[in-house]
């Protein structure tokens, strides 16, 4: 039986949706069903502090305006922390864990983290994050990892001098994206992940992981950052203008342009359901 094709988008619930979500959300979705696959929301809501109330439910919304219709339920990652645990307990057993205590402050402008605290053997089994104070390293070696981009081809980085030892869990007891992610695309068997190209760091880690944890790695695809005229990536940490949602038509189809789909003109003459068929009958990857 051929194995079901699943993408997903996964926004934060830090703010309303923008320009640089939509983006997003758009090729994803184009991607994943020009193959006629499954395209699957997930709100990543593992980080208390940045959680603005009400905005799961605006960013639903906003993508049902648009007519970005998901498959299945909404996941939300808060309900799946038994998870990310029990990854980590197994991570600690393969003694591929430890603890590091140094502070953002100490670390800034250094890349990649420098193994500071690799052997001060602090103590990470059974300690509470009230006790312990300090975040979480996973170890790397210098191994190789490889992969060929959807947009932007053969990639390749050393784990050790490229990337580094990253954080999997806070020092506040919250698990990092990388860990979240990893379990979460492999709890729902997706197949490929088309993200902004700001993400690309992170996909290194991700894939170590993926083959640390025994899992398939997805296809992955990194589209261009949208940005302001200050050449700043469009975010909600820098006051990205929400979405108008009585605009769906121009949105996506200034969404497609940025893609570099180069839909007609004469296109936003139509109704966005139209907009929308041309869009999947035309979709290339980049």
């Amino acid at each position: 039986m051929k194995k079901q094709l699943k993408g997903r988008f996964a926004p934060s619930p830090s703010g309303d949706l923008h320009f640089g979500s939509l983006v997003a959300a758009v090729a994803s979705y184009l991607e994943i069903k020009k193959t006629d696959g499954e395209w699957l929301v997930r709100v990543e809501d593992i980080d208390p502090p940045r959680i603005v109330e009400g905005a799961s439910s605006a960013i639903l919304q906003s993508l049902e305006s648009h007519h970005l219709y998901w498959d299945g339920e909404v996941s939300y990652q808060s309900k799946r922390i038994h998870h990310y645990q029990e990854v980590m307990e197994n991570l600690k057993r393969s003694n591929l864990i430890y603890g590091c205590e140094c502070s953002r402050k100490q670390l800034k402008g250094v890349y990649p983290y420098p193994k500071l605290c690799r052997n001060l053997t602090l103590p990470i089994n059974h300690i509470s994050t009230n006790q312990r104070n300090y975040a979480l390293r996973i170890k790397t070696k210098s191994e190789e990892i490889n992969m060929s981009d959807l947009w932007l081809g053969d990639l390749s980085w050393n784990m050790e001098s490229d990337i580094g030892d990253s954080i999997l869990q806070r020092a506040d007891g919250i698990f990092s994206y990388h860990l979240a992610v990893v379990v979460d695309d492999f709890l729902q068997g997706i197949t490929q992940v088309i993200r902004g190209s700001d993400l690309l760091d992170s996909t290194p880690i991700h894939i170590h992981l993926q083959q640390l944890l025994g899992y398939n790695t997805p296809q992955y695809g990194h589209i261009p950052t949208a940005t302001n005229s200050d050449g700043v990536k469009l975010s909600k940490q820098y006051g990205a203008k929400p979405l108008n949602n009585n605009s769906p038509l121009d949105n996506i189809f200034l969404a497609l342009q940025f893609l570099g789909a180069n839909p007609p003109s004469k296109l936003r003459d139509h109704s966005l359901d139209t907009l929308w068929s041309w869009a999947l009958e035309n979709w290339k990857t980049r």
